[in-house]
């Protein structure tokens, strides 16, 4: 017996392919980057800043596993950029 699919997901699923070249292009110095990738540098500049201020008020012992707090924290720092940046 094969599961009905709800519609929207049909469509939803058709449609990725056709939406996967959406994605923005910054011009700089004549060379087009994904966007994706300033967000990633903004996200890494400031998760090491962040870094630096738990250190220095002492909070990093009380936050956890640090492997896992610090990406965690990259990818929230990424994603607010790009909505930041490149919401429409």
């Amino acid at each position: 017996m094969i599961p009905k699919v709800p519609r929207g997901l049909r469509i939803a699923l058709f449609s990725f392919p056709l939406l996967s070249g959406c994605d923005p292009s910054i011009n700089f110095y004549g060379s087009f980057f994904p966007a994706w990738i300033w967000c990633l540098i903004i996200g890494l500049i400031f998760t090491i800043l962040l870094r630096f201020l738990f250190a220095a008020l002492r909070l990093e012992r009380n936050l956890g596993p640090l492997v896992l707090i610090y990406p965690c924290l990259l990818l929230l720092l990424s994603c607010a950029a790009w909505l930041i940046l490149f919401r429409t």
